[in-house]
């Protein structure tokens, strides 16, 4: 374990160091706060980033850098007060750096939030918060003047995935191809029409907006009357289709079932779960979307099951070599799992318009 006290040195903090211990369960970075002796000096969260996914720490903490400096001089405009609670705060390194490198690992520090907590419950009450939230986040930096980087390439990129899949099929390395026939099928007759926002874009009928591209209820922090503070785990940050932020909330939250539920009976699409964040992203996200942009919401709830379809059907026929699986099928019951869930979706995307309309008054 690497020298914590030493890694801290080479911030810019203020106060003393009172006490170092693990924060949270992240999957993605190894976190911990840093709590200092006074009560007048912030406390901080101390980052190991994981350099495995994140390749480009220097383009990561750009992004990052840009995108709540931004956000920060939105909130002042407004005449926001408690801002330091309301945007994360990188504390540069001594050097003025945005992380530090100790030789093996990257490091970055936040201010931590205080008085601020998260919810894991997906229910009509919060999707709705989070609707808000992330279409406020979008809206927010709907003017940034700064071009970010993809700080995973291709991560939501259907016609990417798409090519891994063929891939997939053509070196069948393990000889699983002939059993998930009628699944690649299915999927093969959905391809062109799921590739859809590519080929928008390059018509230039699409935009790329700035996305946070992982919306899921746990990341947002809620003070102590249950309010809203700020949208966090901004790592996946980075130019996207707005279906990105809409589409991935749906395919998580409106889930009737378990992502590898061997129950297909269980899997179900949730239209409370949509109407309620559907309405509070609206409220936040429209004075800036463009009519092809709402019009294909639907599209996006569909697009995220079949995405995730291929991504696992693809692991799965490659030999399990990209998500960790629990027992030898696992990979093919989240494929099934999640091709039930796209179908439940399909089915239920006239209510999706007829609702989308309602809330625009239409």
């Amino acid at each position: 374990m690497k020298d914590l006290k030493d890694i801290l040195s080479h911030f810019s903090l203020a106060g003393k160091i009172l006490e170092i211990k693990p924060l949270g369960a992240g999957l993605i970075n190894d976190s911990y706060k840093v709590t200092t002796a006074a009560p007048d000096t912030p406390d901080y969260v101390l980052q190991r980033i994981n350099h495995s996914i994140f390749k480009d720490v220097d383009m990561l903490q750009n992004n990052f850098y840009q995108v709540t400096t931004h956000i920060r001089h939105k909130l002042e405009t407004k005449g926001e007060t408690d801002i330091d609670r309301k945007v994360l705060t990188l504390i540069p390194t001594t050097d003025g750096k945005l992380y530090y490198f100790d030789g093996e690992s990257y490091w970055r520090i936040l201010i931590f939030i205080p008085n601020a907590k998260s919810y894991e419950a997906v229910t009509p009450e919060f999707s709705y918060y989070a609707g808000q939230a992330f279409g406020n986040f979008q809206a927010m930096l709907s003017d940034i003047p700064v071009e970010l980087g993809e700080t995973i390439p291709d991560f939501h990129n259907m016609e990417f995935r798409l090519k891994q899949l063929q891939e997939a099929i053509t070196a069948d390395p393990v000889g699983r191809v002939a059993s998930v026939k009628p699944i690649i099928d299915e999927l093969d007759k959905r391809a062109d029409a799921m590739c859809l926002a590519e080929r928008l874009h390059r018509e230039g009928k699409l935009p790329k907006r700035i996305c946070h591209c992982d919306t899921k209820v746990n990341n947002m922090m809620f003070d102590e009357n249950g309010h809203v503070l700020c949208v966090i785990d901004l790592d996946t940050v980075m130019p996207s289709y707005i279906f990105s932020d809409f589409g991935d909330f749906m395919r998580t939250a409106a889930n009737t079932g378990e992502e590898d539920d061997k129950n297909l009976d269980n899997v179900n699409f949730n239209m409370e779960i949509f109407k309620a964040f559907t309405k509070g992203y609206l409220e936040t996200a429209k004075s800036f979307l463009t009519d092809i942009e709402i019009d294909n919401l639907p599209y996006a709830v569909t697009l995220f099951p079949y995405m995730q379809t291929v991504r696992f059907l693809t692991d799965y026929i490659n030999g399990d070599t990209y998500y960790k699986i629990k027992y030898p099928e696992h990979n093919l019951v989240r494929t099934k799992a999640q091709f039930k869930l796209l179908q439940r979706a399909e089915a239920a995307i006239p209510k999706m318009k007829a609702y989308i309309k309602e809330c625009l008054g239409k």
